[in-house]
């Protein structure tokens, strides 16, 4: 049965010509009686969206409008603020324009959030994304700091874990994992994040400077940076409609996901990486530095042996760029 005391607001943010995507999540999300505004950031999309809304003659709809992507940092600050400026939001869903939760998945997030009992500035949930592998070992019980904030990483890199991960990889072969009710998780996307507005006061609103790509997990992390939990729930899931996006990388010799593939998502997975993993997981600087030094030497001799030198430079920019701070929009000049 539907818990109607609470009043939902969701926000979603779109761009480009996705609006027969985003159509098919306004229609789920208006079967769910708990949210009372779908609040739909246009980040600068080629149609008109509020005439697409407005024809759709739905009072909880509201579209904010802006003629420039301000990239996900921008949009969902932009819309998290409007949510929590209205009086009649107590608890915030975030929601990728693609993203569609099961039937149950709202009265589940209230179930678990009324059993935590947990404090409104302290507690998050999150969806289970099931087009996600990490998410899905986390539901099963894998520690997620085997993946998340590893020690003085360098872009997921560390030379003291080699051993260690192949024993692991040996060992989930013969793991037996089970969903559980709700695990706890450091960070989260965006996609599927569930608060409650007083949670605002401690975490604020996205860094609008990261633009584009970890911005997500920079913003949910201070959740638990501010002592507070996240729970992933399981049984509350999101599938992703859109099958568009991504690529199936083939491992080749000599193949690399950055030099080969580098684009203007490249560089702010880059930039962004190294400054959010910077701050958050590093400990000992040398062993860092040391993590650094091999990962960025691997790459540049592969580079020389692809011909790749050019995209190794502005590799390189984007790290020194994240490890000084420059934050951001920037120019097609660095792509």
């Amino acid at each position: 049965m539907a818990n109607i005391k609470y009043r939902v607001t969701v926000v979603t943010v779109t761009y480009g010509d996705r609006w027969h995507l985003l159509n098919k999540i306004i229609e789920k999300l208006s079967g769910f009686p708990q949210i009372n505004q779908i609040i739909i950031v246009n980040n600068a999309s080629s149609y008109n969206v509020t005439n697409k809304v407005a024809a759709l003659n739905n009072q909880r709809l509201t579209v904010l409008d802006f003629t420039e992507n301000l990239g996900s940092a921008g949009g969902y600050k932009a819309g998290i603020a409007c949510a929590d400026k209205n009086p009649d939001t107590d608890f915030i869903w975030l929601l990728d324009d693609d993203n569609l939760p099961n039937d149950g998945a709202l009265d589940i997030l209230f179930e678990n959030w009324n059993e935590l009992n947990g404090a409104n500035d302290k507690t998050a949930l999150f969806c289970l994304r099931l087009d996600r592998p990490l998410d899905v070992k986390f539901a099963k019980g894998e520690d997620p700091y085997r993946y998340y904030l590893i020690p003085d990483n360098f872009l997921g890199f560390t030379f003291l874990r080699m051993g260690y991960y192949k024993w692991l990889k040996i060992k989930d072969y013969f793991a037996d994992r089970t969903y559980k009710k709700r695990v706890k998780v450091p960070y989260a996307s965006y996609g599927g994040f569930f608060f409650h507005k007083a949670l605002i006061s401690q975490i604020g609103y996205p860094d609008e400077r990261l633009y584009l790509y970890v911005d997500d997990a920079e913003y949910t992390y201070r959740v638990t940076e501010t002592g507070g939990i996240i729970w992933l729930v399981p049984n509350a899931t999101i599938a992703d409609i859109d099958i568009t996006h991504g690529y199936a990388a083939k491992k080749k010799l000599f193949s690399s996901v950055i030099l080969d593939h580098w684009s203007f998502r490249t560089y702010y997975q880059i930039r962004n990486g190294v400054y959010f993993y910077k701050k958050a997981s590093v400990k000992r600087p040398l062993i860092y530095n040391i993590n650094k030094f091999i990962f960025m030497l691997k790459l540049k001799i592969l580079s020389m042996i692809t011909a790749k030198q050019q995209q190794y430079a502005k590799f390189v920019r984007a790290v020194n760029n994240g490890l000084e701070g420059n934050l951001g929009k920037v120019n097609n000049d660095f792509f």
